[in-house]
């Protein structure tokens, strides 16, 4: 790795931690926007103005807000994310259990989508202008015109309410077998890979035809070569690093489709924790766990600019 490439990827390191300081402030002023007194919530309408107060001063909501801000922030800095107020409970042991389930959603809708889109970009890419390109760029832009939340309430009516194939809530610790995986999993999943998949397709099929129209490509095919051959041959290795770019950013749209594919199926992941959350004005809660989406978002665009980075061969030379 020459010292540009170094560089520009420390910079890039640089940019998303100065990125993350903002939107923790800007996270931590939005929660302080949400209507109703914390206090006032927890003890209820028949609450004491004392005993209202009390709790306030307890719970450290009568200081400035600049130095409730600086203390939750220095907090995140070394792993403290406060006690919730709604449970009382440490908020990390709140979020360890909901986080392993949402990671086995985002892993379950990589291994799905990820393949699947390949697959579709880079043959339409191989047979460009057939009628398999265009069905193709037909379903993608139809994907990308409808909501995800759309896609999961058309998915429960079909599957679950006349069907009856599938369950219309997943509980992800009801699995105890592949047939039970598949069941719990299948409709999450398929809602999900419609808000990656599409994107992914696009920008894999892009890649690969800008790889295609380079000279060198031409010249094998002039030479005899299949189109097979000159895409995955000579093609397809020169678009491995824009393709890997494309997947990158593709992954991150699951960050906002998760939370309604969360609460519409009922899921327990961190999504469905966080709006959970927001119902009882669990503060500490809430700014976690979208903490939690911005900081994987920040590295999922992190990873995407390094692949960049390191696959542009004028950098390299």
């Amino acid at each position: 790795m020459n010292s540009t490439i170094a560089g520009l990827i420390i910079r890039r390191i640089g940019i998303m931690l100065v990125s993350l300081v903002i939107v923790a402030f800007a996270v931590f002023a939005a929660t302080e926007l949400l209507p109703g007194d914390v206090a006032q919530i927890l003890l209820g309408q028949s609450a004491t103005p004392e005993a209202v107060a009390g709790l306030r001063k307890a719970m450290h909501l009568d200081q400035p807000a600049v130095l409730r801000f600086l203390h939750w922030l220095a907090g995140l800095v070394t792993g403290d994310f406060g006690r919730s107020y709604a449970n009382n409970r440490d908020v990390a042991d709140l979020i360890s259990g909901r986080l392993v389930n949402s990671l086995k959603l985002g892993a379950v809708t990589t291994l799905f989508s990820v393949p699947l889109s390949l697959f579709l970009g880079v043959t339409a890419a191989m047979f460009r202008g057939s009628f398999y390109d265009r069905l193709v760029s037909v379903f993608t832009v139809t994907v990308i015109s409808v909501p995800e939340f759309m896609v999961a309430t058309l998915a429960v009516l079909i599957f679950a309410v006349y069907l009856g194939w599938l369950p219309a809530l997943s509980f992800a610790n009801e699995v105890h077998g592949l047939g039970e995986l598949l069941r719990v999993y299948a409709m999450p999943v398929i809602t999900l890979s419609f808000v990656v998949s599409a994107q992914m397709i696009r920008m894999t099929r892009a890649a690969v035809i800008d790889t295609i129209n380079t000279p060198y490509v031409e010249m094998a095919l002039l030479k005899g070569a299949t189109r097979r051959r000159m895409v995955m041959r000579h093609a397809l290795p020169n678009a491995l690093g824009p393709i890997a770019n494309a997947m990158a950013l593709s992954l991150s749209y699951l960050l906002g489709g998760v939370i309604i594919v969360e609460t519409i199926f009922n899921y327990p992941g961190v999504a469905k924790l966080m709006v959970d959350a927001v119902a009882t004005r669990d503060l500490p809660l809430i700014q976690t766990c979208a903490m939690l989406f911005c900081l994987s978002y920040l590295l999922l665009i992190l990873i995407a600019d390094v692949i960049a980075i390191a696959s542009n061969p004028r950098l390299r030379q």
